[in-house]
């Protein structure tokens, strides 16, 4: 009987501690979205508003695609993440700055960007 309760015990506890690491992760997905979102639009970083409309950005440009259904877009996130790190790799005539290449944007504010970019 102790052993049963203890087994019942156990199993709460890791299902308990499931439920609040995926609640925690959530949570950070959208701290880092929001970090994403910030950037994006921030005219001294990644302004990407200036070219792209952008669903919820006041003044989007018309310039650049407009970023809608981007995971539909780039189902391998790594790849959108490439293509924000140095789009002339895909496209040598791009008006798109090499953000990481340039060092525009840090690694992290890259990875920020590339998270907000993909939940569009």
């Amino acid at each position: 009987m102790i052993k049963k309760a203890l087994s019942t015990f156990l199993l709460i506890l890791l299902a308990s501690a499931s439920f609040h690491s995926q609640a925690q992760e959530d949570m950070d997905i959208e701290k880092i979205r929001a970090m994403g979102k910030q950037v994006v639009a921030d005219r001294k970083k990644g302004n990407c508003v200036a070219c792209h409309v952008i669903e919820d950005m006041e003044a989007p440009g018309t310039f650049g695609p407009p970023l809608i259904a981007m995971s539909a877009r780039y189902p391998d996130k790594a790849k959108l993440r490439a293509q924000i790190w140095d789009a002339t790799r895909r496209n040598m005539l791009t008006s798109m700055p090499p953000f990481g290449k340039h060092m525009i944007l840090t690694e992290e504010e890259i990875d920020w960007v590339t998270e907000y970019i993909y939940s569009l």
